[in-house]
């Protein structure tokens, strides 16, 4: 029996509440895909939206449950919906990467995604994937556990949602357009959001900013998703500590720290004990600010250096007042370029690896993949001088190969044999070896090919990717995401991956469980992960402006023998191209 969950509206998603989960299995819902005017930074736009909300309504699930999301595209613009952190087994049609696993939904369609939960349990989220939608087009998915199971922490007493975003005053399809028109790097954001609002340090934006009440105490969740189209940052709250419980929706060994640095496209759960001293003097302070700033590697590379803000404010138990009125405490945060930070903070990550939630990671592999992803130029295909370095055009590769979009999607042209759409060639390693992470590295090695190549994979095959970071152009870190495979992190290292050495200090007992790993300026990082979902998965560095110049491949992991190792039939409302 299904259970039609209605939106509250902005006090679903931002109420300190945990909503009730029904225990149904099937869980049903709408998208309204539509525009809207919001104002920020003293301007108003017409900005794409799902039910009118940004970000958009947060879906409510149990470990192992079924979603079902009917998708209706009242917008003048085509739309797709990517479940990130979602394993979707054999369900690739549901995965949502446009020309990947499906046309786009077009303007006045509609298409229902059908969500398979199976080991996912903690905070995901849901996002546009169709050029930059996704800036204001995203929204968080919340599993819990099983019923009859509980956290493997103390309950919380509330959970607060943290989305950090990107905005622009610009329509983000513009600015992504004559990025690709002209071939120069897309223009940089005007603010960071928390929630959808830039806080109090910029312009115009004081009176909407993102306030979390709390009671002194009391323990409460808080469920932080990296939604910024191209930056990196570093998370604090002033005045208090943060445990690390979770991250891309699996639980992690607890651990202490006073800030965090994720990634695009990862996702954190932190535990917030709200314990600062505070009492009803006038010199006390009961109000304090929760800030991310980017954390931004590369030398040269422009990027929006400014703050973003939201108030954890202590209230008085029983009211909605506070207890004294203060301006916020501002907290520390490293500097924007502090890679040591960023690396030490990483290295805390580890799997919980309990009874209740065992690690189940690859001792051994059939396969090693070494890929490196880099930033490159193409010449202009007009003859005309581009803005890009040398007067070129931007580009993006993995193994020297820029990924091209067909006009067909991939699943549809896998599943029904259609040639011509995509070739099997993308290599095991890269065509040239030189030192990746030198300085100083000739032209020569800037121009990648262009193609729409994939990678075959044997159902069962258990691999192993090295993502080698290179300093083409510059060296910066690159947050890669792989669908309907969750992989292990199991090692991560500066400089060039040394294939005889580096394995020799994996960790094979308890690396974290991931959907997005970022590979360390000038550095690679190594996952393991066994092949056993079969379908189209695409895999892409989760900076928009990497993707769309070319930093994506796609993985196809074949069929298995049995029913049950095959991917399910389309379903028949597949959107056309």
């Amino acid at each position: 029996m299904s259970l039609i969950v209605k939106f509250l509206g902005v006090l679903l998603l931002y109420g300190l509440f945990s909503c009730p989960v029904s225990s149904t299995k099937t869980h049903n819902y709408e998208f309204v895909i539509k525009e809207a005017n919001y104002t920020r930074l003293c301007d108003t736009k017409s900005i794409l939206t799902v039910n009118g909300q940004f970000p958009g309504p947060t879906i409510y699930a149990r470990k192992g449950d079924t979603i079902i999301v009917k998708v209706i595209n009242h917008a003048g613009y085509n739309i797709t919906i990517h479940w990130h952190g979602v394993d979707q087994p054999r369900n690739p049609w549901s995965d949502g990467p446009e020309y990947i696993t499906q046309c786009p939904i077009l303007p006045g369609n509609e298409f229902s995604y059908e969500i398979i939960l199976s080991e996912e349990e903690g905070t995901m989220w849901w996002h546009a994937h169709s050029d930059w939608d996704r800036a204001t087009v995203h929204g968080a998915i919340y599993v819990y556990p099983k019923l009859g199971s509980s956290f493997p922490f103390a309950k919380p007493y509330k959970e607060i949602p943290i989305i950090l975003g990107e905005w622009w005053k610009a329509d983000v399809n513009q600015v992504l357009a004559q990025a690709l028109l002209t071939g120069g790097a897309p223009n940089i954001s005007d603010a960071y959001t928390i929630n959808g609002q830039p806080g109090d340090l910029y312009q115009c934006s004081k009176q909407g900013t993102f306030t979390a009440q709390v009671e002194h105490g009391k323990t409460y969740l808080l469920r932080v998703i990296n939604a910024a189209i191209n930056n990196e940052h570093f998370f604090s709250i002033a005045g208090h500590r943060l445990t690390v419980v979770g991250t891309d929706a699996s639980y992690t060994k607890p651990f202490v720290t006073d800030f965090i640095m994720i990634t695009p496209g990862q996702t954190m759960d932190l535990m917030l004990v709200a314990d600062a001293p505070i009492n009803t003097s006038s010199s006390s302070n009961n109000r304090f600010y929760m800030a991310a700033r980017p954390y931004a590697s590369a030398v040269g590379v422009t990027h929006d250096n400014t703050t973003t803000t939201a108030i954890l404010e202590y209230i008085t138990p029983g009211t909605n007042k506070t207890v004294v009125d203060s301006s916020p405490v501002f907290p520390s945060l490293p500097a924007e370029n502090d890679t040591d930070a960023a690396t030490a903070f990483v290295a805390e990550l580890r799997s919980l690896a309990t009874k209740e939630h065992p690690v189940d990671v690859p001792q051994t592999i059939n396969e090693r993949v070494i890929i490196t992803v880099a930033v490159n130029v193409r010449p202009c295909e007009e003859n005309n001088t581009c803005l890009g370095p040398f007067n070129n055009r931007f580009a993006a590769s993995l193994n020297n190969i820029s990924f091209e979009f067909p006009t067909i999607d991939i699943l549809d042209a896998y599943y029904h044999q259609i040639s011509g759409v995509y070739e099997e060639g993308f290599p095991p390693e890269p065509p040239l070896i030189y030192n990746f992470t030198g300085d100083n590295l000739p032209r020569y090695l800037l121009t990648p090919r262009r193609a729409t190549e994939v990678r075959m994979v044997e159902y069962n095959t258990t691999i192993e990717v090295v993502f080698q970071g290179t300093n083409l152009l510059a060296g910066e870190n690159h947050p890669m995401h792989l669908h309907g495979q969750r992989f292990y992190v199991v090692g991560r290292g500066f400089g060039n991956f040394d294939e005889d050495k580096d394995p020799q200090g994996y960790n094979l007992v308890d690396p974290p469980l991931e959907n997005t790993v970022g590979v360390p300026t000038k550095g690679w990082a190594a996952v393991r992960f066994k092949a056993k979902n079969p379908g189209v998965w695409f895999m892409h560095c989760h900076f928009d402006r990497h993707l769309s110049w070319g930093m994506d491949t796609v993985f196809i992991v074949k069929n298995g023998a049995t029913p049950d190792s095959k991917i399910l039939p389309p379903p028949l409302d597949m959107p056309k191209c």
